[in-house]
């Protein structure tokens, strides 16, 4: 899954642990989730959009399969 979290991040000005902070994981999940190492649940991903303004659509995308 492709995420726009980072871009966001810059966009808005906010760090990991603010947005790890407004959403309630710890910021090692953000990390995790901006390197795709770890994939959010549905509610995560929506705290996450809500949090930028966005659809979840904007911010997450599932990958081409080959």
């Amino acid at each position: 899954m492709i995420n726009k979290i980072k871009i966001e991040r810059a966009v808005k000005g906010v760090t990991q642990q603010e947005l790890a902070d407004a959403v309630g994981v710890s910021r090692q999940t953000i990390v995790a989730i901006e390197k795709k190492k770890f994939l959010p649940s549905t509610p995560l991903a929506i705290k996450i959009s809500r949090y930028f303004g966005k659809k979840v659509e904007d911010i997450f995308e599932l990958e081409e399969e080959d």
